[in-house]
């Protein structure tokens, strides 16, 4: 239920949500004569002070870091799953991802993962190393995690435990990015559905 829930709302998301910019001119066309106390002032400083804060990007780490991490520090994971040939994938990473909200809140509150599914190189985890499978072309952590569905970009959900919470397939703009983040780091996901939260 929750992972045909969230499926629906990454796409309805995708499909009616666009993401806001700040207009980084507004400052520049603000008339010389405004005060501090005029609105439009106002409006024009927040404009700037959001601009000029340099956000950090996404601390990626590969999933044998962020199990290492998780052993010291518990925190959900948030695994990018993608390969170099996917055009929606290099959309996330440009836009998604480097998002100054989302990096934060990825950052403050997730370890997060990059995994290339088509990857060649040997996993180790838990005592069990997933390897390429030249059979199916693709890596078997890839394979697990996505359910032997195989859609890119997906991102994967794990708790505290590394437990799965849900793979969520394909392309994501901030807002919807940031709202099943949100949903699954704050713990909301134990006290009600994604429907109940987007209504929050």
């Amino acid at each position: 239920m929750l992972k045909n829930t969230l499926f629906a709302a990454a796409i309805i998301s995708t499909l009616t949500l666009s993401g806001c910019k700040i207009n980084d001119t507004a400052t520049a066309n603000a008339p010389a004569t405004t005060t501090a106390t005029d609105p439009a002032a106002k409006k024009a400083g927040a404009a700037t002070a959001q601009a000029s804060i340099k956000a950090e990007p996404i601390h990626w780490l590969t999933i044998e870091e962020a199990a290492a991490k998780q052993k010291l520090e518990p925190r959900k994971i948030v695994i990018d799953v993608y390969t170099d040939w996917c055009g929606w994938c290099k959309k996330m990473d440009k836009t998604t991802f480097a998002d100054p909200e989302v990096a934060a809140y990825v950052n403050a509150h997730y370890y997060a993962v990059k995994l290339d599914a088509e990857g060649t190189e040997p996993i180790t985890l838990n005592g069990h190393t997933f390897k390429y499978n030249p059979e199916y072309k693709s890596h078997e952590l890839a394979v697990a995690l996505l359910n032997g569905q195989l859609s890119f970009p997906t991102t994967v959900y794990l708790d505290e435990e590394m437990k799965m919470l849900t793979p969520v397939p394909g392309f994501m703009d901030a807002p919807a990015f940031s709202q099943i983040l949100r949903y699954f780091g704050g713990n909301h996901y134990k006290e009600m559905n994604f429907d109940e939260f987007e209504k929050m």
